[in-house]
């Protein structure tokens, strides 16, 4: 038994360490009406995320942002939503997750850095309004925090701190662009059966993969 008992704890540490841990914001738009900010708060707190920063500064929406885990990165989010979301009033929907672009101010506050010293790193091409994909600057960062990429110096980057919100740029991008193409109901927060390889695209060919082997 003991040694059945401690296979299973060594299972179990292993799933813990393949888990997708991210930290990233959600933004519900809120039905028509009054709502008021402290019911609002309590929604997200009955959801289970007591620990989440709740922002209700724009009328008819509601930011959450918080940190959640998944074996998948875009089930963290899907099911940190659909939790909060069941909370809301009806008729509230998921608008969007973030980070997805980003500006490089809200880069360098995360990594405790200046803008100045982002902009001496090649950065990837600007999207719309000048932003930056989150998941393009998130390789750039990490080469720079271990010497690669431009003249191989070593970029002086709290990554540390700010590694759970760096690696939820894809995840958020896939969400995002799942919304917009209906591949995610908006009103249930499911994904469409025939959209899963669309959303989960690296995690499935990672298990198509393992499991030929």
């Amino acid at each position: 038994m003991a040694a059945q008992s401690s296979t299973t704890r060594t299972k179990t540490r292993k799933r813990m360490n393949n888990m997708a841990e991210i930290e990233f914001e959600l933004i519900f738009a809120l039905p028509e009406g009054e709502h008021e900010a402290f019911d609002l708060m309590d929604a997200v707190f009955e959801a289970g995320f007591e620990d989440a920063i709740v922002g209700t500064g724009v009328p008819g929406m509601l930011g959450v942002a918080l940190e959640a885990a998944s074996d998948r990165a875009e089930d963290a989010i899907l099911d940190a939503a659909r939790a909060i979301q069941k909370q809301l009033p009806k008729g509230s929907v998921l608008r969007e997750v973030r980070p997805d672009l980003v500006s490089l101010a809200d880069v360098a506050k995360r990594l405790e850095v200046t803008r100045q010293s982002l902009q001496k790193r090649k950065m990837p091409p600007a999207s719309q309004g000048g932003l930056f994909r989150m998941e393009e600057v998130a390789v750039v960062i990490m080469d720079a925090a271990e010497g690669k990429g431009t003249g191989a110096r070593k970029g002086r980057f709290a990554v540390g701190k700010a590694g759970k919100w760096l690696s939820a740029g894809e995840p958020a991008r896939r969400v995002n662009a799942g919304l917009a193409v209906g591949a995610i109901d908006g009103a249930t927060l499911e994904v469409r059966e025939d959209a899963k390889q669309f959303l989960y695209a690296d995690g499935m060919n990672a298990e198509t993969q393992t499991g030929a082997a």
